[in-house]
């Protein structure tokens, strides 16, 4: 049987067209075409100031919620494209999930995952290329869990050397987690400046923190371990 999508975006042209300031959408779930969007004004989260809620870092440090980087990436994806009753519909199409899962294959697309009680509660996912981290889309079915999801994602680029977070859209929500709006040509600026390979890629951070957190690491004394939560709330209270 033949696919009644056209085949997948290229990686190549997916990656060149992020390089360049531009994305892919759909108009709906099914549509098998996709246009290309270049934003007047482009939203991104500076990653120095970035400072969660107390609320917010209560519930990262209290490890409200299993945190997992590219367990479920193609279940976020999903989970995203979701029908929700203010969004019946979506711009994340078949053929772009079938592009993003690709991207993700190659180490240029992740997830970040919350789970409660064994269960897909929340997510983001992304593009990642240079020192950039595109975010395109989070999703959260539990209160704070594609919340928590940015402070983990936040905390592990700027562990891994990350310069720029784009959440392509201003939205309210967006705007109360401390994203701003900038020119399209300043987004293209900083795109340059963000060139380069970053120390570690974002799973590399992950893991890191997991080590850090581990009780099994006999090189520290005794009772010197904190949880995953708490050293991501701690990372945004150093100065540095």
């Amino acid at each position: 049987m033949h696919s009644p999508y056209p085949p997948p975006i290229p990686v190549e042209m997916l990656l060149l067209a992020y390089r360049s300031g531009i994305f892919p959408m759909a108009d709906s779930r099914d549509d098998p075409e996709i246009f290309w969007v270049e934003p007047r004004e482009r939203a991104i989260i500076p990653l120095e100031s970035f400072k969660p809620s107390r609320s917010l870092a209560k519930a990262v440090r209290q490890d409200r919620f299993r945190v997992t980087c590219d367990t479920a990436f193609e279940r976020v994806m999903t989970a995203c494209a979701a029908p929700r009753p203010d969004h019946p519909e979506s711009w994340i199409s078949e053929r772009i999930i079938a592009s993003y899962r690709a991207l993700h294959a190659i180490g240029h697309a992740h997830s970040i995952e919350c789970w409660q009680d064994g269960a897909l509660v929340g997510g983001l996912y992304g593009v990642s290329f240079d020192r950039v981290f595109c975010g395109e889309s989070m999703f959260s079915t539990a209160s704070d869990a594609s919340k928590v999801a940015l402070v983990w994602l936040v905390a592990l680029m700027r562990r891994a050397g990350f310069a720029l977070l784009d959440c392509q859209f201003m939205t309210d929500h967006l705007g109360s987690l401390g994203a701003v709006e900038i020119p399209q040509a300043d987004y293209i600026e900083r795109l340059k400046a963000a060139s380069g390979p970053p120390a570690m890629s974002l799973p590399e951070a992950y893991r890191a923190v997991l080590d850090e957190a581990s009780p099994a690491d006999s090189s520290r004394p005794a009772g010197d371990h904190s949880s995953p939560g708490k050293l991501i709330a701690q990372s945004f209270t150093q100065t540095s």
